[in-house]
Formats: structure tokens, C-alpha cells, sequence
């Protein structure tokens, strides 16, 4: 069976002030005529197919338009909701989409009720593993403490005992939207993490022959049996060095995963770029950046006059412009928001606290503020289904 794997299509986002729409109906185009090329025999989406919630009309119409694509192939397609899904709203008429051969999975209390499609070799399970909330689904999986490890477990649990009840030689494909330890992030994943624990083992897929993984933006092999593929559309510039891509995946009789990339297409390089301003407008070896989209961090000690002005004339796509000044060691003058950089909210409570008091906060203090920064997360993933 082949089995095209993507994930995290964020319909209606933006990259920066750029309007993605037609860069995403694009890849839809490239999707449907990949399967056709390719001979696909299943589609596989790991969530966050919407970038929000409560997602725009144009977003809206662009899924409708792919749904009807996919089910005018004749090829069967699997999905699951992601953490920037509403799993409700996704999940609306599923059981009607069903019958045109495109299966939501969003209802977590279905983990363990699998897609089954038939190929030359028998039967093929493909278990959907929305995005589990903790504190949403562990009342569902008995679970005392909320956590991603322990309620993908118990998931995980259930999909294992379907998977005996099946005849002997019946493959299995997870689909699940997670971020599993050894993954490389980016700055376009919305945090995910409870107790201060973001990443699950990825032991906790074992007894499957593929898991295909949505959350992380950047394609990667955690192991031959579990893969990310990515977005298909860069989100930050920290994805600058990322290949955009899908997987192909041939599981043959015996279960054994062969795979390889098919490349997205992507609507502009993306460059980031540092040194002073008169240095990021002189320099020759910067000329193959000049059409793509810029992120600019200009290093002048002194902040020169109109600088995105100047940079737009050589760079017109500069969309990110970013001031770290060379500085003398141990000279003042760090801003706030570079201070802040790569830090947590845990971790700039936690400074916070040492700062009005002159010591930090203890073993205890950290746990009530790691409750109090997952209550506070919880809720707004609450309030944001509910709109």
C-alpha cells in the first residue's frame, strides 16, 4: 500500500504580512497531482489542517475544495485534527464524509477504532490520534495526572488491543499530532507543553509499522517506523534551511516501510541575514537573496535612519526587521526583548520572582506556577472550541 503523508497545512496563516491562500491552494494542486502521479493509494493528514479555531471563510472554502478533489481521486483519505484545529468544528458531518471515502478522526474516545482499507495483502488499520489535550481527555483515558506521555499511552493501549482483535498479517498505520522527543522544533509550533514536558518518547508507538506524526514544521525521520513530514509551507524564518516536502511511504506485505520525499512547492527562498546596513546593501554575495523573503538583523551600534526603506530597495520582500547591536563586552544596552529571547513564560515568571524578592522560586513555588501556566492553557484551548 502507498500512503502519501502530510500534515500541518494551516490554512488561512499568514507568513508575517503575506497572505499564503494561493501558496496553499497551490500545494493542494501539487497534493492531488502527486496522488495521481504517484498511484497513491491512501492519504494520510496529521492535523492542524486549519491554522485557528475558528478559521477563515477563504480557508474554509480552500478545505471544502480539497475534500472534493481528494474524493473526486477515489482515494481514500484520513485526518485528524491538530492543536490549532477546533476538533468539533472539523469534525462536523464526519460520519456523511465518510461515505465519499474522506475519514475525520477528532473525537478522541475513537482512538481505538480504526480506517480499515484493503490492499493486494490484506487489511491496513489506521488508527487517528487527534491532538489529546491532557486536562481535556484524561477523564477519557483514566489517567490521574495530566500529561502527553500518559494519555498517548493509554491511546496507544487502546489501538494495541483492537490491533490483536484483528487477523493475523493486518498492518497498521498510526496517525498522531505530537511532539515526540528527538524531533527538531521551530518557532512556528504553537507550545505544547504541560508541567513543563512538551515531548514523548517515541516507545510509546511501538507495536505498529508506521506512525505518521503531525506538529513539528520540519520533515524528519525519528525512527524508520516514525516520521514527520512537515509543513508544506515555511511559517517562520526559523525554517529557513527546511525542505518542504511530503512522504511517500510503501508498506509492503510483511509490514516493512520504505520511504522517500516528494518536494513541495514553495512560493519564495526564504534568507536571514545579519551584519550592519551598508554592508547588507554592498555585499556582492548577497545578490541571490535579493528576491526572496528577508528577515534582516542589522548589527549598526547606532539605529540608522529609515533602515527598512533602505534594505526594500535592494531586498523588495524584506518582511522581518531585527536590531541586535555589536557591543562592546559587558557594555549596557541589551533590549527587553532580546533578554526575553528563546525563554518560557515558566521561565520569565520564575525571573520575575527573583527579581522582586532577590531569590527564586523553589521546588514548590515552580510547581504552582507550571499548574498555574497549564490551568491558564487549558483554558484558553477551552474557550477557543467553545467560540
Amino acid at each position: 500500500m502507498r500512503i502519501l503523508h502530510t500534515s500541518d497545512w494551516h490554512l488561512g496563516r499568514a507568513f508575517h504580512r503575506v497572505n499564503m491562500l494561493d501558496a496553499q491552494e497551490a500545494f493542494i494542486g501539487h497534493l492531488v497531482e502527486t496522488v495521481r502521479e504517484h498511484a497513491v493509494d491512501v492519504v494520510v493528514v496529521s492535523g492542524d489542517v486549519y491554522d485557528r479555531a475558528v478559521p477563515p471563510l477563504a480557508a474554509v472554502e480552500l478545505f471544502d475544495d480539497a475534500l472534493h478533489r481528494l474524493a473526486g481521486l477515489g482515494v481514500p483519505t484520513v485526518m485528524i485534527s491538530g492543536n490549532h484545529d477546533s476538533a468539533r468544528r472539523l469534525g462536523v458531518g464526519a460520519g456523511l464524509i465518510d461515505r465519499a471515502g474522506i475519514h475525520l478522526r477528532t473525537d478522541p474516545a475513537g482512538c481505538g477504532t480504526p480506517v480499515v482499507l484493503p490492499d493486494a495483502h490484506g487489511d491496513v488499520a489506521f488508527y487517528g490520534l487527534p491532538y489529546l489535550e491532557p486536562a481535556l481527555v484524561k477523564a477519557e483515558f483514566g489517567v490521574e495526572k495530566a500529561g502527553h506521555e500518559a494519555v498517548l499511552a493509554a491511546a496507544m493501549d487502546r489501538v494495541r488491543s483492537d490491533l490483536a482483535t484483528r487477523a493475523p498479517g493486518t498492518r497498521s498505520v498510526v496517525l498522531a499530532h505530537a511532539f515526540v522527543t528527538g524531533g527538531e522544533q521551530s518557532d512556528s509550533e504553537r507550545d505544547i507543553s504541560v508541567g513543563g514536558v512538551a515531548a514523548v518518547p517515541s516507545g510509546v508507538f511501538d507495536g505498529v509499522d508506521y506512525v505518521a506524526l503531525g506538529h513539528l514544521h520540519g520533515c524528519q525521520t525519528i525512527g524508520e517506523r516514525v516520521r514527520y513530514s512537515g509543513s508544506p509551507l515555511p511559517y517562520s524564518f526559523s525554517e529557513h534551511r527546511h525542505r518542504k516536502s511530503v512522504w511517500l511511504v510503501d508498506l509492503d506485505a510483511a509490514g516493512t516501510v520504505t520511504a522517500e520525499r516528494v518536494d513541495c512547492p514553495v512560493p519564495r527562498a526564504l534568507a536571514r541575514l545579519r551584519g550592519t546596513l551598508d554592508d547588507l546593501l554592498a555585499d556582492p554575495g548577497l545578490t541571490p537573496h535579493e528576491e526572496a523573503w528577508v528577515e534582516a538583523t542589522l548589527t549598526d551600534p547606532v539605529r540608522p535612519d529609515d533602515p527598512m526603506a533602505r534594505l526594500s530597495e535592494r531586498f523588495p520582500h524584506t518582511l522581518s526587521l531585527v536590531f541586535d547591536p555589536e557591543r562592546a563586552p559587558g557594555e549596557p544596552g541589551v533590549s527587553y526583548a532580546r533578554r526575553l529571547a528563546d525563554r518560557s513564560d515558566q521561565q520569565i515568571a520564575e525571573d520575575f520572582v527573583a527579581h522582586v524578592r532577590g531569590a527564586g522560586p523553589d521546588d514548590q513555588e515552580q510547581a504552582v506556577l507550571r499548574d498555574a501556566f497549564d490551568a491558564v492553557r487549558a483554558d484558553e484551548t477551552v474557550r477557543e472550541v467553545a467560540r
